[in-house]
């Protein structure tokens, strides 16, 4: 079963994908001699520090966290999102 574009008409009614619309502004803005200042979403330059790492294993060693969250969220968005759906 082949699928055609006409199927995934949907996805080109998307908006632009956020960040690479920004990685295209930061591109063109360097292209053209502009100093960029990305405060943006980036990779680490670095390694991660020892203690971070170590509080990593000590989280995944511990079995409490090998489950869902009992939470129930945060009460006050929990009842805007019930009133929107009874609006809608």
């Amino acid at each position: 079963m082949s699928s055609t574009p006409d199927e995934f008409y949907r996805i080109q009614k998307l908006p632009p994908y956020v960040f690479a619309v920004i990685n295209e502004m930061k591109a063109k803005a360097r292209a053209a001699q502009l100093d960029v200042v990305d405060l943006g979403m980036g990779n680490p330059d670095g390694a991660t520090p020892e203690p971070v790492i170590k509080k990593l294993v000590e989280a995944a060693r511990n079995p409490r966290n090998h489950r869902y969250s009992m939470s129930r969220g945060i009460p006050h968005l929990r009842l805007e999102i019930a009133k929107h759906y009874r609006a809608n």
